[in-house]
Formats: C-alpha cells, structure tokens, sequence
C-alpha cells in the first residue's frame, strides 16, 4: 500500500481559542470545502468533539458521482491538536492530524494528512493523473477561505 502525504500550515490573526472553538466544530467544515465538492454533512453533530465522534457526510468529489464519507475523531487535545481517520469512504486509509499553536501574531495551524488510495496500481495512476491535484485545490481553497473569514480580526 502507497501512503501519501499533504503537509500545510498557515498563520492566523486570531486567538487559540477562537481557532480552536471554529476548527473543532465539524460542522464548520462545509463553510471551508469548495462548493463544487457539494459537502453535506448528513447526521446529527455534538457541540464539542470527542474522542469516537462519528460523522457522516456526502460529498461529489469528482464527475458528480456522490460518495459517503464517515469519519472518526481518535485522538483530540484541547486548543492543541486532533484527529480524524475515515472509517467508511474513498480513501484505502486517511489520518487527518490538525494541529494549533500560539504564535507571536495569532495562531500558526498545520494539517498533515496520510491517505492511501484503493486499486493499487490503479490508484497510484489516479493518484498522478488527478487525486493528489483535486486534494492540493481543496487544501488551496480551505486555506483562501479560512485567511478571508478571519482577515483583520
């Protein structure tokens, strides 16, 4: 199995707190996924993440076709970092690791991301010809979103 990586880490102008509270709400996600992906999350979410949170989603990544995507959150530490690893979805594997911390300026986020993709050998073409393309747009976007919502605060 071939494991990738996406690495990012961006600077905010804003409190830990406030990046934390925005961040660790899932349902926060669909305001900073692009809109062609038609996010949805489709099952109830708590207020406050925990470790085994389920949540479900639709979304159209590629040619319209609607794919479910449940994902759990293993492992969170308050206003410093958590994670979420798909249980049910495209990915072979996905590890998600979001993390915070407090910088001169406001608060400097880092996404690591391991996913592996099905097929094997089909999955690694997929992965050259479009997949790792359409993941580096979304994490461009996600990161164009996040710098509007909170510039000049």
């Amino acid at each position: 199995m071939k494991i990738y990586k996406i690495e990012r880490t961006q600077q905010l102008p804003i409190s830990l707190d406030e990046a934390w509270s925005f961040f660790s709400s899932a349902g926060n996600l669909s305001r900073i996924t692009p809109p062609w992906m038609k996010f949805e999350v489709t099952g109830e979410l708590p207020e406050h993440m925990y470790p085994g949170m389920i949540a479900t989603y639709h979304l159209q990544p590629v040619l319209g076709i609607t794919l479910s995507w449940m994902t759990e959150i293993t492992h969170v530490e308050e206003n410093k970092m958590f994670v979420d690893e798909q249980r049910h979805g495209p990915f072979r594997f996905w590890h998600h690791q979001h993390h915070f911390k407090e910088v001169e300026n406001g608060v400097e986020m880092t996404d690591i991301v391991h996913y592996a993709l099905p097929f094997s050998k089909v999955g690694r073409i997929a992965h050259r010809l479009n997949i790792r393309k359409k993941l580096e747009e979304i994490f461009r976007y996600r990161h164009q979103k996040v710098e509007e919502m909170f510039k000049g605060r």
